[in-house]
């Protein structure tokens, strides 16, 4: 089975970005093995409907995106099936250039999107551009991580953790290396 972990979120907008960050976090934080599973972490940055064919190539999706919901708070986290989102969940207000969920739902309606899970952290609202990530949304993606971790580890994979890398470290190799060379 061949398992996609997708980074969604605008990296220039704050917690907007947790998405990204926390899935490149994730990566460089432990090593992945399994004897009959493949799984890749994307950059998915904005580009929701560009990511189609990247998507359709995999046979499980694991989404890390900002979602929001009516009695939320900032940093809380969800992890629901993409085909069963529950009603008190949007994605919504966010900085992205099309929501993933539409994308999700057209190619829902091609048969071409895969079985899978969305991840799911509510983040601040940032208004001015910003790498700086929020303390409520750092200790939201700590829950997250075990969350991810956990799952990959049901679908049969083994994770070994190797360096301790957080989402605001990711941040800041953004804003270092300034956005023209990192995002897709």
């Amino acid at each position: 089975m061949r398992v996609l972990v997708l980074g969604i979120g605008n990296v220039m907008f704050g917690d907007e970005g947790i998405g990204v960050h926390l899935a490149m976090a994730i990566e460089q934080s432990y090593k992945f093995s399994s004897a009959s599973h493949s799984l890749k972490f994307i950059d998915g940055g904005t580009l929701a409907v560009a990511l189609t064919p990247i998507i359709a190539d995999c046979d499980y999706l694991i989404v890390i995106d900002c979602v929001s919901s009516d009695d939320a708070s900032v940093g809380d986290v969800y992890f629901f099936d993409i085909d069963n989102m529950p009603q008190k969940i949007r994605w919504d207000g966010s900085a992205h250039e099309v929501e993933m969920l539409q994308t999700l739902e057209l190619m829902a309606l091609s048969g071409d999107r895969p079985k899978g899970k969305i991840l799911g952290l509510v983040p601040s609202r940032i208004e001015p551009m910003s790498f700086k990530l929020s303390e409520q949304i750092l200790n939201g993606s700590k829950v997250a991580e075990k969350t991810l971790i956990n799952h990959l580890n049901e679908l049969g994979f083994k994770c070994k953790k190797i360096a301790d890398v957080n989402p605001q470290d990711m941040a800041d190799i953004y804003a270092k290396k300034g956005l023209n060379d990192t995002c897709i």
